[in-house]
């Protein structure tokens, strides 16, 4: 089975649960507009046909049929709306599910899955996951539903008159469908096609618009405007293909049968000879009326594959499952102490054939302050991401205090450490909301406390509505150093027993960065703190320096220690060029 035909699938089993779970609501939603169908197109005709019939027999009380349409209007129209007062809260109640359901999917893949993603594409995605199942509802409560319960009432009335009437009528919509059910399965590839052209447009439009910056620096947008010229291009290319393929292939099968299958049925109920006026009518309306299911089938199917094939893309993402899960049988966090531990660790990248590290072994007794250095590919920050259990290990141990973290819940091993990223990611949202996220529960005093001790108070008060100002996507209002310190302020926020940061004051400029510098020696007092750094001053004091290349451990110790070693971290400090590492050192070192 393709995965296309798996996500399909998924998706419609994903629909379906919904309608059993909500079938207090959706039961009544599929019932009620059919019965109200019923009344229409099928039960007040034969009223009036028997109305005709009375008054060509010289009937003149025409009365009790008047008042039997009358109610039969009356009682279709009630149906409709209790039909459609249960729709609603169908709809709503399973997109709301659904839309949970597709954020916490999302929530739970790993960080590489989303490296490989628009975010556009994937919010259009989930977005669709849900809303999507509206359309499907309306479809089948108003298209499918509404016809084969009317259409079983018309078959046993027309049975009453002679079976072969309802013989002709199932048989010609029967053959119907196996005419054009290999055509729909063209179409279906079409439709496939057609929706990821969409998606490629919409990821399009999120990637130009996130990087906006960058496209007016570069003077871009013609180029970005051509681009997306192109692509909207080739979706109208694909679109007109799937829809032509419908109106000129598809229906052009559907018209003929269906003006046959009417003339077929008038003729025959004209040539019976044992039926009246009435029943010849009745036979001609019912005929006409039910002969519009082969018509819709194509309209129906079109809806429902539409629907279907778009939720369909988010629901493909979910055939590939996280590879970072908590345990099945989690263990109890039971703090017993900050010890960072990589105990033969292996590990390779993914899309990579050659393994980092190959039994790496690191210990950061409680406490201490390591510096981790190195050239850009050594595998410092990817320890840090596996630290915080963001990628798996192949072999070995990571251990937090006496517990190993692939036993524990990602939250809980995650709860024990504050993580500054290299470069920050702020929401947009306001400034203090931006502190807080890492502590919701934090009282405005101590987000304020937290943001004097990273020195946010510094550049808050100029904003123009201080700590309630958004600061816009991804933190674009901000500039680079400023949003250093907010992530700053969140590790402070946070009070984790292990702090991570990961080239945490690059970004800062040297007065802002004595000041940070002088908060974060503050904040690892008493904490075990793990630090990256190009820029060898801000580790040089502390209690171990870790020299990475190319995933081995190559010197550990202290600043001066590994100064008198004369070694890589000697040479690595002697070709220093502004405080940073210059990469020149490697041609040197050969």
């Amino acid at each position: 089975m393709t995965a296309r035909r798996q996500a399909l699938l998924l998706a419609l089993r994903y629909y379906w649960n919904e309608l059993v779970r909500l079938r207090r609501y959706s039961l009544p939603a599929l019932i009620f507009p059919a019965l109200g169908n019923t009344c229409i197109l099928y039960i007040a005709p034969l009223v009036v046909a028997q109305l005709a019939g009375h008054l060509a027999d010289g009937g003149t009380d025409v009365l009790p049929y008047v008042a039997a349409f009358f109610g039969l209007m009356l009682l279709a129209e009630v149906f409709w709306r209790i039909g459609i007062h249960m729709l609603n809260r169908a709809e709503v109640l399973g997109s709301e599910n659904l839309n949970t359901v597709g954020m916490n999917a999302l929530l739970a893949k790993d960080v590489a899955f989303f490296h490989d993603n628009f975010a556009g594409s994937l919010t259009k995605r989930e977005l669709s996951f849900a809303s999507r199942f509206v359309d499907i509802v309306d479809t089948m409560a108003f298209s499918v539903v509404a016809s084969i319960i009317p259409l079983g009432f018309a078959s046993v009335v027309l049975w009453t008159y002679d079976p072969l009437l309802v013989l002709l009528l199932l048989g010609m919509i029967a053959i119907t469908g196996l005419l054009i059910a290999p055509m729909i399965r063209r179409r279906q590839e079409m439709v496939d096609n057609r929706e990821a052209a969409i998606a490629r447009v919409s990821g399009h439009v999120a990637d130009s618009l996130t990087n906006m910056e960058t496209v007016r620096a570069f003077a871009a947008e013609d180029r970005e405007a051509a681009e997306h010229k192109a692509r909207v291009a080739e979706y109208r290319r694909l679109a007109l293909r799937a829809w032509d393929y419908a109106n000129l292939k598809i229906d052009m099968v559907v018209a003929p049968l269906l003006v046959l299958t009417n003339a077929l049925g008038l003729f025959i109920a004209v040539s019976l000879g044992n039926l009246g006026v009435e029943e010849v009518v009745v036979t001609f309306t019912y005929f006409t009326a039910a002969t519009r299911i082969m018509f819709e089938f194509n309209s129906i199917y079109r809806r429902l594959e539409s629907s279907l094939t778009e939720a369909a893309q988010f629901t493909e993402l979910l055939l590939d499952p996280p590879t970072v899960l908590d345990p099945d049988d989690p263990e109890k966090l039971e703090h017993t102490g900050a010890e960072v531990r990589f105990d033969n660790v292996c590990f390779t990248h993914a899309g990579t054939s050659s393994p980092l590290f190959t039994g790496l072994n690191l210990t950061v007794p409680s406490g201490t302050k390591v510096g981790l250095v190195g050239r850009s590919g050594g595998g410092k920050s990817t320890l840090t991401k596996l630290l915080l259990r963001m990628m798996d290990i192949e072999g070995g141990r990571i251990l937090i205090g006496d517990q190993d973290i692939s036993k524990l819940k990602q939250a809980d091993v995650r709860s024990l450490i504050a993580y500054v990223p290299q470069d920050p990611a702020m929401f947009h949202r306001t400034l203090k909301q931006n502190i807080a996220f890492a502590r919701p529960d934090a009282t405005d005093e101590e987000i304020v406390r937290a943001a004097k001790a990273a020195h946010v108070t510094e550049f808050a008060a100029d904003l123009p509505q201080g700590f309630d100002t958004l600061v816009g996507e991804r933190g674009v209002k901000l500039s680079g150093g400023q949003r250093q310190r907010v992530a700053l302020a969140r590790a402070i926020l946070r009070d984790a027993p292990i702090l991570l940061l990961d080239e945490a004051t690059s970004a800062l400029d040297s007065e802002s960065e004595i000041l940070v510098q002088q908060a974060l020696w503050r904040l690892m007092e008493g904490r075990t703190a793990i630090v990256v750094a190009h820029r060898l001053s801000t580790v040089a004091q502390m209690d171990q320096l870790v020299v990475l290349d190319r995933g081995e451990i190559v010197e550990q110790g202290s600043h001066a220690e590994l100064l008198g070693l004369g070694g890589t971290y000697a040479r690595l400090w002697q070709h220093q060029s502004g405080g940073f590492l210059d990469d020149t050192e490697e041609a040197v070192s050969r």
